[in-house]
């Protein structure tokens, strides 16, 4: 996203890109290092050359934080103000794409993260456009055609009843307590605990895994919490290489499809592994 921004728009004024780490000299380093350094920057690299570093240090500030904390957990107040003061359009794209990841952590991120950006953008006086980005498999296993309805807080995707998002918080705050009075209890035990619960409760109320449980509740504190705040909510479905732009085939880290047995790469794909309509059957 950075990269073609700073591409097809190089006029931005500036990017302020949310990085997790401790301090502002380990987000940059993270930045240079898992953005940056990347094949992908080649083209930038060939436009800008020797003047690259220049060019990316004008328009992009990598800001040390975290969704799951209030202000995103940026520490300086000063660096807050400013982005408050300068920022027009929020984008989120973070999440934990794991399907069974533990509850716990996939409800602090992929829920009340989303909660925490839209509380940030609120406070950005020039606002324009929160773009929050979801995933098309909020929709579960839902057959035949699918239209782009927001959900609704407490909406079920099963029709049941008693869907509270602060109760699920709850549910998982009394769990992890009684684990902590369990002196069998190890950190592995806890995890499995965890995932477990997440499952349970995702197919509770009609969703199969943790992920885009917790994302369809994202999603339901978004449009409960708005306002007058202009969203956009985008569901893409699996994001797999580029087609075109900046070069056919780069791909990193792609795990979900890993999870899928279509295959872990990174780097640059020149052609299918095999027959595509296969990729299509496996994944569909």
């Amino acid at each position: 996203f950075v990269e073609k921004i700073l591409r097809v728009q190089p006029n931005v004024k500036k990017l302020y890109l949310l990085v997790r780490a401790t301090d502002a000299k380990s987000a940059l380093q993270r930045f240079n290092k898992e953005a940056v350094a990347k094949d992908l920057f080649n083209i930038l690299k060939e436009k800008y050359g020797s003047n690259l570093q220049s060019f990316l240090s004008e328009k992009v500030t990598p800001v040390a934080g975290d969704i799951t904390y209030e202000n995103l957990g940026v520490k300086d107040s000063g660096l807050i103000e400013e982005m408050w003061g300068n920022i027009d359009v929020v984008v989120n794209v973070a999440a934990t794409t794991n399907f069974d990841e533990r509850y716990d952590i996939a409800l602090a991120l992929n829920t009340f993260g989303a909660k925490n950006v839209l509380n940030f953008a609120s406070q950005c006086v020039k606002i324009k456009l929160l773009l929050h980005v979801s995933t098309a498999y909020v929709s579960g296993e839902t057959p035949g055609l699918i239209l782009e309805t927001p959900y609704h807080m407490g909406m079920a995707l099963n029709g049941a009843h008693g869907l509270d998002i602060n109760t699920e918080k709850k549910i998982i705050e009394e769990r992890l307590k009684e684990l902590s009075y369990d002196e069998t209890s190890t950190d592995k035990s806890i995890t499995l605990v965890m995932k477990d619960l997440g499952i349970e409760r995702a197919n509770k109320f009609g969703w199969p895994n943790t992920y885009v449980f917790t994302k369809a509740l994202g999603e339901m504190i978004l449009g409960h919490m708005k306002g007058d705040m202009p969203l956009v909510i985008l569901r893409p479905t699996i994001i797999t290489s580029t087609y075109k732009e900046p070069f056919p085939g780069w791909i990193e880290g792609i795990r979900t499809i890993d999870s899928l047995a279509v295959g872990y790469g990174k780097g640059q794909l020149s052609c299918f592994l095999g027959d595509p309509e296969s990729v299509i059957d496996v994944v569909g």
